[in-house]
């Protein structure tokens, strides 16, 4: 027993010192599930859902003044409120609500950044849970409390009892949800605006493109129209029972008293209520049609003209949507007011708040309509300019009109973006993985690059640069300096040379998509000890149509060559090669050459084996003409001295093929010895080694 205690005590003792993990480890572990764990005000999370509960927020101030609609008035005799349209309303309202109540309980799960680590950077995060409440308690907790309450809710879930037993509880019940709904649209307001302000800061924008901006601005003028149209609607029913109640106390004293409960439909008719109808003047006084009426409805009397209080719901909130958009654009211009303090309240704020909405909302839609065409401003400018400066000096028309096909070809092809400097201002693994994924595909299209590996195709494409060129430009011209290889993604290239101005020579080609030009560039930049001139260019490249192209600079291409030594492979060398036009045409003339002296010698053959034939030959005819004898020697005496000839410069051909080196390959012609051919020279071969 003793031993057991013993190892108890020290098994204690043990575990005592023994690193346990950190409190904050266990609840923001990875591990923890996802109701446990603190979350960044600037995560993709967060950032999402505020997204979410601003559309929420959005469809709750669109939903409450709906509450405003529940009071109707039946065929101008009766009131009661629309229990149907309250149910509908009350089922929306609480699914809202219930993102009102997510919305608190993910502002305690998230952390915030400490003001005094807002020195240098984003600051650091406070994770302490016990922070985050106390904090949030002090700061958002009431206001958001205010506007999550489901307070509508228990009014007319409260109230609908009551007006079945109650004989005043209709008019009171409309008075108590009206009051609600105003008090707590405030907060539902306040909560909108931080909650935009953190969208925007997180994300920049609220809206990811113009006319989802211009939407997003429209649509809350709307809603401005929609409460104000909604508000007009109550007040006027509200109005219309107020004249209801003057006329009845000035007939509380006849033969048939008037009482407040015969203008609920809830207990209509009655018997005393058919024979007060009988008598009373109550609805002939209050009929805004009726112009000798006492009572001035003011801005309220279109309601009772257009019969909208009695009208189904579709077209009665449509007519008050109109109502509100067109006075609170016309700044509540046309509104005939009376000196009732809350119709003239209503009026001063329908015209304060057309002029703020209104203004907003041009001067936001300006900005987002002008964003979408800034771009295309900015080109038109830059044309004006051009063309003024080409007038000014004075450019011929054919360099005006190849100046304008290029400045329309680059905006057709860019729409005015600069590439190079977004891509400058990015990391530079940023870069690496967009410029693979724009040019990787282009390049592999290529065969030269077909034969490298990824990494230096990634390397290459690093340092790629667009190049746009209109008909009739001339790339690079013979003899000129040659400062980048261009490889062609679309269009046609034509690539002639004369091999250094000599007469009587002319080689051209087509160059298509996938063939490259500017080869010398890469034979300067595999030299070793190369010079800092430029190689000098063999051939002419000229477009043919719209070309688009990748650019690799000389300093690139030297840098790529220099780190990587897989450009000295064999394959590559096969490859550069085959695919280069320049050893291409090279290459055609040699084998030209080789079969002229193939043909010369065969030539000279038959000339020898002919020639030991003639003076093998004697006339068997001694009977024959000597003067006719004579004329066939004579004409085969000239035949033999032409192939002689031949012969002769055929045998000087061969003699200068072994003396010379294999670079020098002189052309004759065999019939005309004053014709001869320019010498073709070997391009020069890069250093491999």
């Amino acid at each position: 027993m003793s031993m057991m205690n013993n190892f108890h005590r020290e098994s204690t003792k043990l575990l005592q010192h023994l690193p346990l993990p950190k409190p904050s480890s266990l609840i923001y572990g990875n591990n923890q599930p996802w109701w446990c764990q603190i979350l960044d005000p600037n995560g993709e999370i967060v950032t999402k859902w505020n997204q979410i509960f601003l559309v929420t927020s959005l469809i709750a101030l669109f939903v409450d003044p709906l509450f405003f609609y529940l009071p109707n008035i039946r065929a101008e005799s009766c009131m009661y409120t629309d229990f149907a349209l309250a149910i509908i309303v009350i089922l929306v309202r609480s699914i809202v609500d219930l993102f009102s109540a997510l919305q608190i309980l993910m502002k305690f799960r998230t952390s915030y950044v400490a003001t005094s680590s807002r020195v240098f950077g984003k600051g650091e995060l406070v994770r302490d849970p016990r922070k985050i409440v106390i904090r949030y308690l002090k700061t958002d907790f009431v206001i958001d409390l205010a506007a999550a309450l489901p307070l509508p809710q228990f009014v007319v879930y409260l109230a609908m009892p009551l007006v079945r037993t109650h004989t005043r509880s209709a008019a009171h019940t409309n008075h108590a949800i009206s009051l609600v709904i105003i008090l707590q649209y405030v907060p539902r307001l306040v909560v909108i605006f931080p909650l935009n302000s953190r969208i925007v800061k997180n994300t920049g924008v609220v809206a990811k493109t113009a006319w989802s901006g211009a939407a997003y601005n429209l649509l809350l003028y709307m809603l401005a129209s929609h409460v104000l149209g909604a508000a007009w609607y109550l007040m006027s029913v509200e109005r219309h029972f107020s004249c209801w109640k003057q006329q009845c106390r000035k007939e509380q004293h006849g033969r048939t008293p008037c009482s407040i409960q015969y203008f609920d439909c809830l207990h209509f008719p009655d018997a005393r209520t058919v024979a007060w109808l009988n008598s009373t003047k109550v609805y002939r006084n209050c009929n805004a049609r009726i112009k000798s009426t006492d009572f001035d409805f003011g801005m309220f009397a279109d309601a009772f003209k257009d019969q909208v209080t009695s009208a189904d719901f579709v077209d009665k909130y449509f007519y008050c949507l109109w109502w509100g958009l067109k006075n609170l654009s016309s700044y509540g211009q046309g509104l005939n007011t009376t000196t009732y303090v809350i119709e003239t309240i209503f009026s001063s704020l329908i015209c304060l708040m057309g002029l703020v909405f209104f203004s907003l909302l041009i001067g936001n839609m300006q900005t987002y309509l002008q964003s979408m065409s800034a771009r295309l401003e900015e080109w038109r400018i830059r044309r004006r300019d051009t063309e003024e400066w080409m007038r000014h000096r004075q450019l011929p028309p054919d360099l005006q009109d190849r100046i304008r096909r290029f400045v329309q070809y680059k905006w057709l092809a860019t729409k005015g973006v600069e590439e190079e400097d977004i891509l400058q201002s990015l990391p530079l693994d940023l870069r690496r993985q967009i410029q693979s994924h724009l040019c990787l595909s282009l390049v592999r299209r290529v065969p030269f690059f077909s034969q490298m590996d990824d990494q230096l195709l990634d390397a290459i494409c690093e340092r790629l640069v667009s190049s746009l060129n209109t008909k009739d430009t001339y790339i690079v011209r013979e003899g000129d300096p040659v400062n980048e290889m261009l490889f062609i993604i679309r269009g046609q290239l034509e690539s002639s040379t004369t091999n250094g101005g000599r007469s009587g020579f002319f080689n051209s080609i087509t160059l298509k998509p996938g063939d490259f030009c500017g080869e010398e560039l890469l034979t300067w930049a595999l030299m070793p000890a190369s010079n800092v001139n430029l190689p000098a260019s063999t051939r002419t490249v000229k477009s043919i149509t719209e070309v688009e192209a990748f650019a690799l600079r000389s300093e690139d291409l030297k840098f790529v060559a220099n780190q990587f030594k897989r450009l000295h492979s064999k394959k590559l060398q096969h490859a550069f090669r085959y695919y280069s036009h320049q050893w291409r045409t090279w290459g055609a003339c040699y084998m030209q050459a080789a079969w002229r002296r193939w043909k010369r010698r065969k030539l000279a053959d038959e000339l020898a084996r002919q020639e030991s034939l003639y003076y093998m030959q004697w006339p068997e005819d001694e009977d024959e003409d000597e003067d006719e004898y004579a004329d066939k020697q004579e004409s085969k005496a000239s035949e033999n001295a032409q192939q002689l000839g031949a012969t002769i410069l055929a045998s000087k051909f061969a003699a200068n093929t072994r003396r010379g080196a294999a670079q020098k390959v002189t052309f004759v012609e065999p019939n005309d010895s004053s014709l001869r051919l320019p010498q073709i020279f070997k391009p020069d071969e890069p250093d491999f080694s």
